[in-house]
């Protein structure tokens, strides 16, 4: 158990750059090459997994920083807790299927700060602006009558 211990703390403390930043891994699994998607989306599942309870540690900081303390930090273990299940599941997702092709799983954003965020080399939107809308002329038409009642 202590080789365990020890070896993940060696694993995280080798690479820094997964705690708060986008790295080559971020971008390989979000490619369209089938052969670097691969690849990125196992070690950004990887990435997501491990690291899932930075998102815990950041949020009731952050919360109990910005608000009352008791409230900050229920409110911060709550955001804490949704955002490390959200970042797992992604994990959990990419390790899942990196081999589908065509499908770069469901990335979440790279900042533990707010894990709905839209990083810099993240995809937009489906939809990036509002179509306009078209207004028809407004005509008087008669109104439709009904025939009367009968029997």
């Amino acid at each position: 158990m202590r080789l365990l211990v020890i070896g993940l703390a060696i694993a995280l403390a080798m690479a820094p750059s997964a705690w708060a930043a986008r790295t080559a891994v971020h971008d390989a699994a979000e490619s369209a090459e089938y052969g670097r998607k691969f690849g990125g989306m196992i070690g950004r599942g990887l990435i997501n997994v491990g690291t899932s309870f930075v998102d815990v540690l950041v949020n009731v900081v952050n919360e109990t920083k910005a608000g009352p303390p008791f409230v900050g930090t229920l409110t911060g273990l709550a955001k804490g807790v949704g955002c490390g299940t959200l970042r797992a599941g992604s994990g959990v997702v990419d390790l899942t299927t990196f081999w589908v092709p065509g499908f770069n799983g469901f990335p979440v954003s790279d900042s533990y700060d707010d894990c709905l965020a839209m990083s810099s080399g993240q995809a937009a939107p489906l939809v990036e602006e509002s179509l306009p809308v078209v207004e028809r002329p407004r005509t008087s038409a008669p109104t439709p009558t009904r025939p009367p009642y009968t029997k």
